[in-house]
């Protein structure tokens, strides 16, 4: 975002960031499953991590940052195919509730982690130290944040390296034809199968729903924090890392204590995420804020782990491991596609930050009471 903005962009540009980024997971998911189920998946991590660090140096040679993101985007949807698949093979559907919490836990600690980090980068008392003078000289171009940008090719550096430590879990599938109409069929197949599936079609309604909203959230808190409390963005970015806290909590306490056959019973807990979601309007004074945030985030963790799992358990057994998460994959960041669309029109047209607070929060409910009701209908119908 910075970079955008040094660059000379105006703000409605900053959610096509995320737009670009997401762009790879929809037009790449029937691939990117069947990639993940060819070759050992963490060595499909430790390639989709080195597209991730060409993608940071070409944000620090001076490139277009939508054109970078969308190809971390790449990266990331290859990414992730293998990351959750490789949990369903390593683990037993009685632990997938667990494994997907600790998952959780370490990847939004992670976010928490470059949330903070990203805030820290771009401030100013980071771009007047010393440290910072000395990487920026050691860098061969002088482009606007080069040295932070050198710290963050560092991380994906490292970050490719520690996928050769992580195991094989020896599964292996039949190999299959990688012709575009057969690829584009077997996903059309596999898409309907989960869809028609009923818990696979509810789990995945959720995980839809909510990932469109919270990568929406994400930027409505920065705009929020700078517009109603005052907040630099810097700040702004810390306070991010509250929410990041909140599902942290949420999604530990998920995965101690429900179990995989209980995961739909959570969804009401989606409900009252939509109602919390208009009290940003009314928030002005920081303390409040950290504890709102907070708080969202804790109950999004707590519904979102269970949901997860149960959509995995259902994506296993009726297709791999590779192609369900793909399928999961297309439908989240489709709604992330459509919903930063939406928001970066709803900038451009002016709109102030509490009226997007309502109209997300009441998006979010009205679609959680109707995947509850959905549920409640299919429970009360009689088996056959």
């Amino acid at each position: 975002m910075a970079v955008l903005m040094a660059q000379g962009y105006p703000a409605f540009w900053i959610p096509l960031l995320k737009w670009m980024f997401t762009l790879s997971y929809v037009v790449l998911g029937p691939w990117v499953g069947a990639w993940a189920d060819t070759w050992p998946k963490q060595r499909v991590m430790m390639w989709a991590n080195a597209i991730k660090t060409l993608a940071c140096a070409m944000l620090i040679m001076g490139l277009n940052p939508l054109l970078s993101f969308a190809l971390a985007g790449l990266g990331a949807a290859i990414y992730a195919p293998a990351k959750y698949g490789l949990i369903t093979e390593m683990e037993p559907p009685e632990r997938l509730v667990a494994a997907n919490g600790w998952i959780e836990v370490s990847t939004v600690c992670a976010a928490l982690f470059g949330v903070m980090l990203g805030g820290l980068l771009v401030s100013d008392h980071w771009l007047l130290s010393v440290a910072h003078q000395w990487i920026q000289q050691a860098m061969p171009l002088t482009t606007p944040y080069a040295g932070s940008l050198g710290i963050l090719l560092m991380l994906y550096v490292a970050s490719a390296a520690l996928n050769t430590r992580i195991p094989d879990s020896g599964v292996r599938y039949a190999p299959s034809s990688w012709h575009v109409k057969a690829v584009w069929l077997r996903f059309q197949s596999d898409h309907l199968t989960l869809w028609r599936d009923p818990m696979g079609s509810i789990s995945l309604s959720v995980t839809t729903l909510f990932w469109g909203v919270g990568a929406t959230l994400q930027l409505l808190v920065l705009a929020w924090a700078q517009d109603a409390l005052g907040l630099s963005l810097t700040q702004a970015a810390y306070l991010q890392g509250a929410t990041a806290l909140g599902v942290i909590a949420g999604a530990a306490l998920a995965a101690k204590i429900i179990a995989l056959s209980k995961a739909p019973q959570v969804i009401g807990m989606g409900i009252l995420l939509g109602l919390m979601l208009p009290l940003m309007s009314v928030v002005t004074d920081g303390r409040t804020a950290i504890f709102l945030v907070f708080a969202m985030g804790a109950v999004g963790g707590f519904f979102v782990v269970p949901m997860n799992a149960m959509l995995q358990h259902r994506g296993v057994q009726l297709l791999s491991a590779g192609r369900s998460i793909s399928v999961q994959n297309v439908n989240e960041n489709a709604n992330i596609l459509l919903m930063m669309g939406v928001y970066s029109a709803l900038l451009y047209a002016d709109l102030n930050v509490e009226t997007l607070t309502w109209l997300l929060g009441g998006l979010v409910t009205l679609g959680m009471a109707w995947i509850r009701w959905r549920y409640q209908r299919m429970n009360n119908q009689p088996s056959n």
